[in-house]
């Protein structure tokens, strides 16, 4: 086997790929800057203990460890950055009422989410702490469909659910974690025979709850639907409500449902919503309500948000377009340099051609070229 060889879901990033994640990472950070969300930077590896504080079996099996040469005590390289920032919000900042942060920076994966997925994604994630109205959902739901309109992600679409409807169906019925695991599994397949066997011991108003859910996804039709199928379920009608008010909100985007829907981290306590768009091999974006998330940390208060991988985003959208650039020859001069310096302190970039390089391409795009003219510089059209 080759040295060079790059684990299984591990890649290089090449230099017209780095660029175009670069420029959708700052087109992000400065749209969410406009919403008002401050930027953080949580550490890469934590205490293992810290890391994985409630985040649930699936969080642990795809966070690397390692153990601290200087401790002894168990790491965790972070898979997710949501339960950090919950962290910053609950002890660092300690503030009183509302707090928005962002955060940009890689995570880790034991294991890649598809086939087509990288283990070392670069997350892109908004967080809302303190307030529990649904004007939070609304706003972070904005924020990424204005984020991936920024980076001209095409025909947009946002399939939304909520984690109470499953729970407030399976309220009273004790359920083993493997078993629990197993009626998710069948949920999110919509597979009814194995949910009826499944099921089969459970309360009859629990298991034609449980699969009655299996057929409620579509279009608007699917909240009319449950609030006939669920009119004895109080939490059940609110979380329709809430969905349906969400929904109307959104815009010409599309928007459909899918009530049995649990994907995501076990931490989503309400809302929770993907985003899809076209030429993307599975959800560019998901989010949501996760009330919960702060409470490990001694600080329960409402919570929510989304995150993306960057990386997925470039995969899915069309390049950015090059931006001009202007080259200039290689001299010992003085007065060129001094040209040069001027230039790229006014923001442009300036290509030097060193000396027998002059006819070498890459992905730069020179428009321009720095020519001396009767004894000055000067930027002419090529």
């Amino acid at each position: 086997m080759s040295a060079w060889l790059l684990p299984d879901h591990i890649a290089d990033v090449l230099p017209s790929e780095a660029r175009h994640i670069e420029e959708l990472r700052r087109d992000l950070l400065d749209m969410a800057r406009c919403y008002g969300y401050e930027l953080v930077m949580p550490p890469l590896l934590e205490h293992l203990e810290s890391l994985l504080t409630g985040a649930g079996q699936a969080l642990d099996l795809q966070t690397f460890k390692l153990v601290d040469q200087l401790s002894g005590r168990m790491l965790g390289l972070r898979a997710d950055s949501t339960p950090q920032v919950a962290r910053i919000d609950a002890h660092l900042l300690n503030r009183r009422g509302v707090t928005r942060l962002c955060y940009c920076g890689p995570v880790l994966h034991t294991r890649p989410g598809s086939p087509h997925a990288t283990r070392e994604p670069l997350q892109f994630g908004a967080e809302i702490y303190g307030h529990a109205g649904l004007e939070a959902d609304l706003e972070v739901l904005s924020l990424a469909l204005d984020g991936l309109g920024a980076a001209r992600a095409q025909t947009l679409s946002v399939d939304m659910a909520d984690a109470r409807i499953v729970r407030a169906i399976l309220q009273g019925v004790s359920l083993g974690a493997q078993a629990l695991a197993e009626i998710h599994a069948a949920l999110a397949a919509k597979d009814s025979s194995a949910l009826q066997g499944l099921t089969r011991a459970l309360p009859k108003a629990t298991r034609d709850g449980l699969l009655t859910l299996t057929q409620l996804y579509g279009d608007a039709k699917v909240l009319l639907e449950a609030q006939k199928a669920f009119t004895a379920t109080p939490v059940v009608q609110e979380a329709l409500s809430n969905l349906q008010w969400l929904a109307g909100r959104l815009g010409d985007v599309q928007v459909t449902f899918d009530l049995a829907d649990l994907r995501g981290y076990a931490y989503y306590s309400g809302t929770n919503f993907a985003i899809f768009a076209l030429g993307a091999h599975d959800a560019l974006v998901r989010g949501g309500r996760y009330d919960e998330v702060g409470a490990v940390f001694g600080r329960n208060r409402p919570a929510a948000g989304f995150s993306l991988d960057l990386k997925a985003l470039v995969s899915a959208v069309s390049p950015l377009p090059l931006r001009a650039v202007i080259r200039a020859p290689w001299r010992d001069a003085a007065d060129l340099r001094a040209a040069v310096a001027a230039l790229r302190t006014q923001g442009e970039t300036v290509v030097c051609a060193l000396p027998g390089h002059e006819s070498e391409v890459d992905e730069f795009h020179c428009d321009r070229e720095l020519t001396l003219v009767a004894g000055q510089w000067v930027v002419q059209s090529i």
